[in-house]
């Protein structure tokens, strides 16, 4: 019994053009989820900053981070990440959302020059959140991190040996159902704080910090609210 042609390969078929039609599409997807993406991040962190600190290597190749300025919603700075989940529902998540980014804040007013100088207060508290954003970008592929954990780095690790972390999570809506996007602020605190977390649960201590003017910063220059 001969083939039945129709089911042999045609050596003249191009699947290339049907290739570059799927590339597109993805292409396009990825940028329009982009702009939505950026879009919610304006709604709650303001403005973002026309200037992004480029990483040499890019996340997804082993390298670091991009990092994204927010200056208009919170007096001070806010960085924060765009790599986490490049399409919907992708990439970190956790029991609240599909989907989410990292941010930081200090209370520094933004300039680069000196976010790049280790020498002055504002290169200091960039270098440690630039850090802090890192590692957990790379934990958060491995864990679901949600709002209101804690997290303490080992006390042997470089650089962030040692300090401890409090989770909460920005979105226009309630917890109880989980959302599409949102995003996860890291607070750094001391261990007293969460301590505190651990034994009365990470709002008590959230609320705290609100009360005191901290939240939600990591700039370590206070006095412990516990």
């Amino acid at each position: 019994m001969r083939p039945n042609d129709n089911d042999s390969p045609d050596p003249r078929r191009d699947d290339s053009d049907h290739s570059a039609d799927s590339d597109t599409q993805d292409e396009a997807a990825m940028d329009q989820w982009y702009e939505r993406k950026t879009a919610l991040l304006v709604e709650h962190l303001g403005t973002e900053y026309e200037m992004v600190m480029h990483a040499i290597i890019p996340f997804a190749l082993g390298g670091g981070l991009d990092l994204y300025y927010f200056t208009e919603g919170l007096p001070g700075t806010v960085i924060a990440t765009k790599e986490l989940s490049e399409v919907p529902g992708e990439g970190s998540r956790n029991e609240v959302f599909h989907s989410y980014e990292l941010a930081m804040a200090t209370r520094h007013a933004l300039d680069l020059d000196q976010a790049k100088d280790p020498e002055t207060p504002l290169g200091q508290a960039h270098a440690n959140m630039n850090a802090i954003l890192n590692l957990i970008a790379l934990y958060s592929a491995e864990a679901s991190l949600n709002p209101h954990e804690t997290c303490e780095f080992p006390a042997e690790m470089e650089d962030v040996g040692g300090k401890c972390l409090v989770f909460d999570g920005l979105t226009s809506f309630d917890f109880d159902q989980p959302q599409d996007f949102g995003i996860l602020w890291i607070i750094e605190v001391f261990r007293s704080e969460m301590n505190f977390a651990r034994q009365e649960g990470t709002p008590a201590l959230l609320e705290r910090l609100r009360l005191a003017g901290h939240y939600p910063y990591s700039d370590m220059d206070r006095e412990p609210v516990a």
